[in-house]
């Protein structure tokens, strides 16, 4: 039984690695023969040629991967837009955009609600058969957890890449404010911090000066690197920044303050995380070391005692 179930959890596991690189690596391919067929005429030669290596590519490719297209098509059909909506909005949050689509991460979270429901139907059914409602009751645990395993996956992401973006915040400032105050103008400082820095926030740097460049005004770049974002020291950044632009304020002095202030919210985000330290530590503390410090203390005047019981006893 334990043989059965480790095939299914490494079945499942397979098609989830499997979907992730092949959804990365077969739009580019279909790309690149598409744009080859359309630069030149296709002769009958070549027609067949191409057939045959239609007919020589992966049996995964050549029927996995379209069933697994129509299910993306059918749950954009199904599905309501504003689910289709939300999950868009916490990719971008994390930051994977560009690597992971709507309908990708979907059709992996059926795939996880689907092979947990299984695996815990076999378990309840097959391996250790229970009494039907508790069965039942173990399957509909398993798909509720294959249902959240994906969503506090990306949950997780997207708390990473707020921490990420938060540290790096006050030295983009620097180094923005530095860069202002040697000359350089505001689109100048912040191509260069994007050439000497990397990390989440240095990425939507580069995509904002991207759409500047594109022509898209600065008001509306940066307005969009906040909504990206969707954190309130960067939506603060931004404002500041717009409104010096629009009042004709130093850049300069703006960036200072700004960084400045950013400055103080670290110092401040610190303190608060050293005053939650000893909070924190009360559980450990409780469940790990007062037991092993009361058993040294408290073990050899136990035993003390009882030697005293006995040879008063006798």
């Amino acid at each position: 039984m334990a043989l059965w179930v480790a095939l299914a959890c490494g079945f499942f596991l397979f098609s989830f690695f499997y979907l992730l690189a092949m959804t990365k690596i077969a739009p580019k391919t279909q790309v690149k023969g598409r744009v080859q067929q359309l630069r030149r005429p296709v002769s009958l030669d070549e027609r067949v040629r191409f057939e045959s290596e239609q007919l020589n590519r992966p049996f995964a490719e050549r029927l996995i991967l379209p069933l697994f297209r129509r299910l993306e098509e059918r749950l954009i059909r199904l599905a309501p837009a504003r689910i289709f909506a939300v999950l868009a909005e916490r990719i971008m949050k994390a930051g994977k955009q560009h690597s992971w689509s709507i309908n990708t991460f979907v059709c992996f979270w059926l795939i996880s609600s689907l092979g947990f429901f299984v695996i815990t139907g076999f378990f309840a059914f097959y391996a250790n058969p229970l009494p039907f409602l508790q069965g039942v009751a173990l399957s509909v645990c398993g798909l509720i957890i294959g249902a959240a395993l994906p969503v506090a996956f990306l949950d997780w992401l997207i708390a990473i890449r707020r921490k990420a973006i938060l540290r790096q915040l006050p030295d983009v400032l620097d180094l923005l404010c530095i860069s202002v105050q040697a000359g350089l103008s505001f689109d100048g400082a912040m191509a260069r911090v994007a050439e000497k820095m990397n990390g989440p926030l240095i990425e939507e740097c580069s995509k904002m000066l991207r759409d500047v460049r594109m022509g898209m005004t600065r008001r509306q770049a940066l307005a969009n690197l906040a909504e990206r974002c969707k954190i309130q020291e960067v939506y603060l950044f931004t404002s500041a920044v717009v409104q010096s632009d629009r009042l004709g304020v130093s850049m300069a002095k703006t960036l200072a303050i700004q960084s400045e202030n950013m400055r103080e919210r670290r110092r401040q985000t610190v303190k608060e995380q050293a005053l939650k330290a000893p909070v924190k530590m009360l559980l450990p503390l409780a469940v790990f070391i007062f037991p092993a410090l009361f058993i040294v203390i408290m073990l050899p005047t136990l035993f003390s005692i009882l030697n005293n019981l006995k040879a008063l006893g006798k």
